[in-house]
């Protein structure tokens, strides 16, 4: 709702959502993949498959991915909106938008990826589960989806965007009394 109302648009906060299901429903697959499968898992200092993902773990990991992912999304969006009202111009705005934000959106994830990392290589499961889920979730979004699948859709919706857009301003009726 939020972001309906900060931009005017009914597409974005739908693609926002979308694309944040898309980053945490991954994330949670690779989880499962290392840890419930044991795909890599000794480089965690696992001795074998945990069998089991605990079922706190995407629901933590679905909490704190979605306020960052929904940060790197305003960022971005907020950049993206302010060159398209100048220009109107949907795939410059992208662009533009997208230049000026990815270092510091990449600079921001990088710091998160390193932080939830570290967590991945405790000797604590539920630790290393909710690391490597979070690390996992914020490098997929900060790369895959913010820099790649963001800006096409972008492009593919165009001028949808920004659908329904600004409500013209009400013109006052003089009276003839």
């Amino acid at each position: 709702i939020m972001l309906f109302v900060a931009f005017r648009s009914l597409l974005v906060p739908i693609k926002a959502v979308v694309l944040n299901m898309l980053s945490v429903g991954a994330a949670s697959g690779l989880t499962v993949l290392v840890f419930q499968d044991g795909y890599g898992g000794r480089l965690f200092g696992l001795a074998g498959p945990t069998r089991a993902i605990w079922a706190v773990v995407p629901v933590l990991v679905f909490a704190i991915v979605f306020g960052l992912s929904m940060d790197y999304e305003v960022f971005l969006l907020t950049r993206v909106k302010e060159v398209f009202d100048k220009t109107g111009r949907n795939d410059h705005a992208t662009m533009e938008g997208l230049s000026a934000t990815a270092s510091t959106i990449t600079s921001a994830a990088l710091i998160m990826i390193l932080v939830f990392g570290t967590f991945a290589f405790t000797r604590v499961l539920a630790v290393q589960l909710i690391g490597f889920g979070l690390a996992a979730a914020v490098l997929l979004d900060a790369t895959l989806i913010r820099m790649v699948l963001v800006p096409a859709i972008m492009h593919i919706a165009g001028r949808w965007n920004w659908w329904p857009g600004v409500r013209a301003p009400r013109l006052e009726r003089e009276n003839s009394d």
